[in-house]
């Protein structure tokens, strides 16, 4: 036999008889001749699957534990389990190591982890002419070996009972086995599909994933442009609260141009009725001055006592005088209604007149100043809802803003920046010259009006629009449809 190195696997526990039938050795003589190699033959069942760590030893019969072999040989290995050739094995022992007693002895077949699989019947090393020498032995020897082979047909019988039962238990065993293997072909089975659809899933996770990322970078970009929408909200509603605050100051500017003209005008018919009073005073005078005219004339003419014809010289001279008084009455009468205001306020009755034509004209710049007012409103509240909107749209309350109303850089004596046709009446003074106003013929009736009354007017008659534009679109729409127009306006807000 070879040398070997490494000493076999064994094992300290003790006999287990439940293994003994998955190899099953053949051929095994009840002795073998000393100082001759032993040839070992095996037959592996389907039990059983041989390792590489496999051995066959030779035990002395009696033995406890796998550690008691006398010597042994390493197991080869079938190429083909499943073939017949790969079933029937055998191993050879050199003689050298073979026992040299004549003690019996067995084949076992140790696995790797030292548990004995086969065992094989009892033989011993002897010679062959030994059958022929005549034994003598004595009554106790002889009763001695019955007794040994009584135990050993008891130990072959139990060996028997044990071999049925360990076939029964392998059939149980390849039962358990064919199910179990039938199990993990289902377990594998389901493991294929969990990790396929595992596999998928994790696939959806990351198209979802990668829909997600899109969908916040969009909504980062909205975020974004509706930052800059509301920016862009915010200066259109500071712009709309600067236009509103100069509306609320040029309606003060006109309130208070209204005041001041009906102030103006109360002073003017005080002055018209003092002048009424005194052109009373004047006409009364007038009367009285040609009464003592006409006395004295009669008194001349009765004082006056010539001939008849310079009676009727002196008579017809004062006839001419009287005339004459009286064709300078109404040609100032004339005069007074013709002329205008500021040249004739040396003399009473063009001063009245004056008066009068002034009066007029304070009351259509007070009517013009009244339809502006009302206008001015009106675009007031127009811009109050809107704002009204913008605000509600952005989260606040127009109550809520802080109001102040603006200074004027001008002092107030220039014009108010925040009027649409600018302020025509920003040149008159409380005074009473009407020099200061530009004179202007009516066509029509030749009356004398403000240059600025008749340019205001005009700009009063000048016709609207036949269409509104939208400043963000460009879109028209017909003048008649201005609330279809603002809401359009507002929907660009949204």
């Amino acid at each position: 036999m070879e040398e070997t190195v490494e000493d076999p696997p064994t094992s300290a526990v003790l006999l287990d008889h439940c293994h003994f039938s998955q190899v099953i050795f053949n051929s095994v003589e009840k002795f073998y001749v000393p100082g001759g190699d032993v040839t070992c033959y095996y037959t592996l069942t389907q039990q059983f699957i041989p390792r590489r760590k496999d051995w066959i030893g030779i035990f002395r019969v009696g033995w406890k534990t796998t550690r008691e072999y006398y010597t042994f040989m390493w197991v080869s290995l079938p190429v083909e389990l499943n073939s017949d050739s790969a079933k029937q094995q055998e191993v050879q022992f050199k003689a050298y190591y073979l026992p040299k007693d004549d003690e019996y002895y067995q084949f076992c077949y140790v696995d790797q982890d030292g548990v004995v699989r086969g065992a094989s019947i009892p033989f011993q090393f002897r010679p062959e002419n030994e059958e022929d020498i005549l034994v003598v032995t004595t009554q106790g020897e002889v009763e001695e070996i019955e007794q040994r082979n009584k135990e050993l047909c008891k130990e072959n019988q139990e060996l028997k009972d044990t071999c049925v039962s360990l076939q029964k238990q392998n059939s149980d065993t390849q039962a358990e086995l064919h199910k179990t293997q039938e199990e993990l072909e289902i377990l594998k089975s389901t493991a294929q599909k969990l990790e396929q659809e595992a596999k998928a899933q994790k696939d959806s996770w990351e198209t979802e994933l990668l829909q997600l990322k899109e969908q916040n970078q969009k909504m980062s970009s909205e975020n974004e442009k509706m930052g800059v929408r509301v920016e862009q909200l915010q200066a259109q509603l500071s712009t709309r609260e600067k236009e509103m605050e100069k509306l609320v100051q040029g309606d003060q500017d006109k309130t208070e141009q209204l005041e001041r003209l009906n102030k103006e005008n109360s002073q003017l018919l005080l002055t018209l009725t003092q002048q009424k009073e005194r052109q009373k005073k004047l006409e009364q005078t007038v009367e009285e001055m040609l009464k003592q005219e006409e006395t004295t004339t009669l008194k001349k003419q009765q004082a006056l006592k010539e001939p008849r014809n310079k009676t009727t010289a002196v008579e017809e001279q004062l006839v001419q005088e009287v005339e004459r008084l009286q064709a300078k009455e109404v040609k100032q009468d004339r005069k007074s209604q013709q002329e205008p205001m500021g040249m004739g306020s040396q003399e009473p009755a063009d001063e009245n007149a004056g008066l009068s034509r002034k009066l007029s004209e304070n009351k259509i710049m007070y009517d013009a100043l009244q339809k502006e007012k009302e206008r001015l409103e009106r675009e007031n509240d127009l811009l109050k809802r809107e704002n009204s909107r913008l605000l509600s749209y952005m989260g606040l309350d127009f109550d809520s803003l802080p109001y102040q109303v603006p200074t004027s850089d001008q002092g107030g004596a220039g014009q108010n920046p925040a009027l649409v046709y600018g302020n025509p009446y920003s040149g008159i003074q409380e005074s009473s010259a009407p020099s200061l106003l530009a004179v202007k013929k009516c066509p029509t009736c030749k009356s004398d009006f403000a240059g600025d009354i008749l340019d205001f007017t005009s700009e009063q008659q000048r016709p609207q629009p036949l269409c509104l534009s939208c400043p963000i679109c460009d879109k028209t729409f017909p003048a008649k449809e201005k609330q279809i127009f603002e809401d359009h306006v507002f929907c660009h807000s949204l």
